[in-house]
């Protein structure tokens, strides 16, 4: 049985991405086989693609993801679908389930670019929100979770000023809106052409960065969390409060500990209306090249979402 899929061979532009057909998997005894119906266009795909690791990471990213180009050759750090086929020894899920999955290295790695997946059903799976489209759920793994769990290391308590910088990227979005749901009085920080998706998504002040430096307005905040590790050094925490906490998508992000149980948490902010996916942006599997060309300029609005 073959299945179609996006092929990365070797590291460079997004034209070495490949439309091809490859073998079906099957599913193991503890595996899920789930039919892919939407993945993500996820600027962390773009990273690998292009071989642009953060500075003096080049060497040990190659090892753990190919010298010469991706070992895993099928990229895609994110998925949404159905559940096609079980293994005999899954208990956790049933064939019709519908599901969204987190794939990232040294967990399932990628695979997200493809037909069909297999996943093991301990791993990060989860049942999708019921009130999300499998093009809405597809975003929801990476920026989701990576937003979450960053945002937890403050223990944001309910009334304090939280800053959230890159407020319009795919970890903003979703940072704005948990930073809401837990209470916060939110600050996004965007380009003008954004300003009113981040008050729409429950900031109560925007600030253009083109126009305004934040940390020269004499606010000062308990957290501010770099959403896209974009602050000068040392500008940000300028504006915190004497006690107060800086975040960075990059650095914070390092070693966090994904489990299954983040993808519910999600599910069920989502169900409760807290968290919404923000799309950009959606191109059919065919079109993966002209996807990550479009995510490489770096503009866009929350998520670009990929139809297969």
């Amino acid at each position: 049985m073959i299945m179609k899929a996006i092929v990365c061979t070797k590291y460079g532009p997004p034209e070495v991405l490949q439309l091809e057909e490859v073998e079906k998997p099957a599913p193991q005894e503890n595996e899920v086989l789930v039919k892919i119906h939407a993945t993500t266009a996820h600027v962390g795909d773009i990273r690998i693609r292009s071989a642009n690791f953060p500075r003096g990471q080049g060497i040990l990213a190659r090892m753990m993801l190919g010298f010469r180009g991706p070992r895993n050759k099928i990229l895609g750090m994110e998925l949404a679908g159905e559940i096609a086929a079980v293994g005999q020894d899954v208990q956790l899920f049933q064939q019709g389930d519908q599901v969204y999955a987190m794939l990232y290295p040294g967990k399932e790695p990628f695979g997200g670019y493809a037909e069909y997946k297999c996943l093991p059903e301990d791993g990060l799976l989860a049942l999708k929100p019921a009130n999300m489209s499998y093009e809405e759920a597809a975003p929801l793994p990476a920026g989701g979770t990576t937003a979450l769990l960053v945002l937890e290391k403050a223990n944001i308590q309910p009334g304090q000023k939280v800053l959230i910088y890159g407020a319009s990227g795919s970890v903003g979005t979703f940072a704005v809106q948990i930073a809401r749901h837990l209470g916060a009085e939110v600050t996004g920080v965007c380009s003008a052409a954004n300003l009113e998706l981040v008050q729409s998504l429950g900031a109560g002040k925007v600030i253009d960065y083109t126009k305004e430096d934040f940390s020269q307005n004499g606010e000062t905040y308990d957290v501010i969390f770099d959403a896209v590790d974009k602050i000068p050094s040392g500008q940000g925490k300028n504006s915190l409060k004497r006690t107060g906490i800086y975040l960075n998508v990059d650095k914070d992000s390092n070693n966090l500990k994904i489990t299954s149980d983040v993808l519910v948490s999600l599910k069920e902010m989502a169900e409760a209306g807290e968290i919404k996916a923000v799309i950009d942006r959606t191109y059919p599997l065919d079109q993966m090249v002209e996807a990550h060309k479009y995510v490489e300029i770096g503009h866009k609005k929350g998520n670009v979402v990929i139809q297969v």
